[in-house]
């Protein structure tokens, strides 16, 4: 542990650089009282690489490793990434966080290779390890199976001090999982919200432009879908009961635009046959910079999820920084924070393309209502926000990690 005149030496290790950590991170090196360095496992993300789910190759285009102290620890697996166990195989780990003597390593999940080695290294016994992570049991699922891995998740957990918790089920995840509420800190999963507003007014503006440019009809409602075009977020389910609700007598003017790529991209357009470029619409993957104007294409965005694989959905933190609402399916992680039922946006069940095209109908249906939702969502999500995950991650170290390492002032 620090002296008291001494920073706090915070080790972080993740594994790639992020375009939703990297802006936390410069705000929380920023902190007095806190000493952050970065160990990143691959440099995914900063190189242009292919992304297995996008199907496409890109880097991202904006500063993901300035403000703060990182470092690269090379990665000796044959077939880099994360998509497999051994995508991340970095030998070296243990002893370049060692060298850097930290006070506690917050370590962001603890699926691969190399995570697994961090936990049971004998290089750093003694140093206390944080967790974050962002999964949940949202899935139903039965068996004997969720009871062995709960069970192995247990004995893994008990090598750390302290949980981050990203939200409710998250919580939950961590309590069903053998950890004592004393170890669980809420630390809200959060976006740049400063970088989504501030271009809300371009953005606006810049997709009038785009909407012109792909034929989409002056005043139709947009449905959006952003992300990868992949099974565990369901397109074809949103495709499907958008195209429903398109037969009905009540429909309104309404349009679906898919933004991103993935392997079900030929399959979408293949179902959505005659209604495509008249009311279903496709653009291609978008660079982080471009993101605030996808958002200001949707009237509201849905997130259609289904089974364990989706976690919490960042987009939806996104969207809601454009003043947007959203639709989310109950495996959704950002479910229970971020949408108030018909105030901040709406839930379904998950895999039932009828209720989502219920829920589509009553979106759909009042245009002013929709409006007045999507500012009530920008007012909810100054609550996910770095400020708010800083004091709260703060404040779990100062209380149980360093009483006297960390200045009152910073907490």
């Amino acid at each position: 542990m620090s002296e008291s005149d001494s920073p706090f030496r915070l080790a972080v290790v993740v594994s790639h650089p992020i375009q939703y950590y990297s802006p936390w991170f410069r705000h929380l090196a920023s902190q007095p009282g806190l000493q952050l360095k970065v160990f990143y496992l691959s440099d995914a993300g900063i190189t242009k690489s292919e992304d297995v789910s996008f199907k496409t190759s890109f880097a991202w285009d904006i500063p993901l490793l300035e403000g703060y102290e990182a470092e690269f620890v090379e990665n000796r697996s044959t077939q880099p990434g994360t998509h497999h166990f051994r995508g991340l195989n970095n030998p070296g780990a243990s002893r370049a966080i060692r060298k850097w003597k930290p006070d506690a390593v917050l370590l962001f999940g603890y699926a691969y290779l190399t995570h697994l080695r961090l936990i049971v290294s004998p290089w750093l016994v003694g140093v206390p390890f944080l967790f974050r992570g962002d999964s949940h049991e949202l899935f139903p699922a039965s068996g004997w199976k969720p009871l062995l891995n709960r069970w192995l998740r247990s004995l893994l957990f008990r090598r750390f001090s302290h949980f981050l918790a990203v939200g409710r089920a998250n919580v939950d995840y961590f309590r069903r999982s053998g950890v004592s509420n004393s170890k669980i800190s809420r630390v809200p999963h959060c976006v740049d919200n400063r970088r989504f507003q501030l271009a809300a007014p371009q953005a606006d503006l810049d997709a009038a432009e785009w909407k012109q440019s792909l034929g989409i009809p002056h005043g139709a409602a947009v449905v959006l879908f952003a992300g990868k075009l992949e099974d565990k977020k369901r397109p074809m389910d949103l495709l499907q009961a958008f195209l429903n609700l398109t037969k009905s007598a009540d429909a309104v003017a309404s349009v679906l635009l898919f933004v991103g790529s993935g392997h079900l991209e030929s399959s979408l357009k293949d179902a959505s046959g005659a209604e495509t470029g008249r009311r279903v619409f496709f653009a291609p993957f978008q660079n982080q910079t471009a993101m605030p104007k996808v958002y200001a294409m949707g009237d509201v965005l849905v997130l259609p999820s289904f089974g364990r694989g989706e976690t919490w959905g960042l987009a939806i933190n996104e969207a809601m920084n454009l003043a947007r609402p959203a639709i989310v399916s109950s495996h959704v992680g950002c479910g229970p924070d971020l949408i108030i039922p018909e105030e901040t946006g709406w839930k379904f069940e998950a895999g039932d393309v009828e209720a989502l095209k219920d829920v589509l109908r009553s979106a759909l249906s009042d245009p002013v209502r929709l409006k007045k939702m999507g500012l009530r969502a920008k007012e909810h999500i100054a609550n996910y926000s770095y400020d708010r995950a800083t004091g709260a991650l703060l404040q779990a170290l100062h209380l149980k990690l360093a009483p006297s390492g960390l200045p009152a002032a910073s907490v």
